[in-house]
């Protein structure tokens, strides 16, 4: 029997990958989603309908991080996890055959930043902000109504690896020779930022921030490997095992581009180059120590476990 599988937020480059591989395995694969889906979202009958038998569901709709926190982005990115979330947990619940798994994009940035020792799933430590906010708002919504029916598994995830991720302005840089250690360091706080979580507080030092990434492959084998093992319930760190930092990241990047010059990049050229990209430099000074524990428990094997095959096996498919 074809599996029938529905995809949410199919339009980002995770949601095409993985809906690429799935159909060539042969799956019918539905979007839930906005212009040329199958079900658009507001309309919660006809995604009931969709959703009803189906095999499995992933969820990865969301706004972009990668914008400025202005008040308008700020509650974008709020409402396309939040709202999205809440109506399918509704088309669900209304399923006379509901599907068995349901399985929903969440963020590793909800663990605090990390200096001092890895976040696990069940050691790890809640943070505080504005992002912080939105993930914790985000699992709500997923885990808070009941759904006697339905496994469901948060995908804690780190930044993506793969061709069209943050992955993508990090090599532009390298190959202009400004492709060095990213440098946090002391920035005025305004009180509108204070106000509503999203200024960052100046902590790692030298470019020692944590930096947990995980390659595109091993979501969708994630994905795959949570389906076939039905104890796995809850919230998972979609990681891989060996977090880097940004020091040791750049360093790489240069090393496989061939560009043996990379200038050091301080706080301030960061910040007012985040501000002439419409971006938040947060996404680059956060210390993100996380680990897969639970699915290392699982047995989970990763396909890339290291930082340098990942990056040259993106670096090898873009010039393909």
């Amino acid at each position: 029997m074809t599996d029938r599988i529905v995809l949410a937020g199919a339009s980002g480059f995770i949601g095409r990958y993985l809906a690429s591989a799935f159909r060539a395995d042969g799956a019918d694969v539905r979007t839930v989603g906005r212009l040329g889906a199958d079900a658009v979202w507001g309309y919660t009958e006809s995604i009931r309908r969709l959703l009803d038998g189906a095999d499995l569901v992933v969820n990865l709709a969301g706004k972009s991080v990668d914008c400025r926190y202005n008040p308008r982005n700020r509650a974008e990115l709020l409402r396309s996890r939040v709202a999205t979330t809440t109506e399918l947990a509704s088309a669900i619940s209304a399923c006379d055959v509901p599907p068995p798994v349901w399985i929903n994009a969440s963020t590793a940035t909800i663990y605090r930043h990390a200096e001092d020792r890895p976040m696990t799933e069940d050691g790890g430590e809640l943070g505080e902000g504005f992002s912080v906010g939105i993930a914790t708002a985000w699992e709500r919504a997923f885990f808070g109504p009941p759904l006697p029916g339905t496994r469901r598994v948060a995908l804690r995830m780190s930044i993506v690896l793969g061709d069209g991720s943050a992955l993508r302005p990090l090599l532009a840089l390298t190959r202009l020779g400004l492709g060095g250690t990213q440098h946090d360091g002391r920035w005025p706080a305004t009180r509108a930022r204070l106000a509503a979580g999203t200024y960052h507080r100046f902590r790692a030092r030298d470019g020692r921030q944590r930096f947990s990434w995980i390659h595109l492959a091993d979501v969708l084998g994630i994905v795959r490997f949570v389906r076939e093992h039905p104890e796995i319930e809850g919230p998972i760190n979609a990681t891989a095992p060996s977090p880097s930092d940004n020091r040791t990241l750049m360093r790489t990047l240069r090393r496989i581009v061939g560009i043996p010059i990379g200038i050091p990049l301080r706080r301030w050229m960061l910040e007012l180059g985040a501000m002439v990209i419409r971006t938040e430099t947060e996404l680059i000074l956060k210390s993100r120590w996380v680990v897969p524990e639970r699915l290392q428990e699982a047995g989970y094997r990763f396909r890339f476990a290291e930082l340098e095959p990942a990056l040259r096996d993106i670096v090898a498919s873009r010039r393909r």
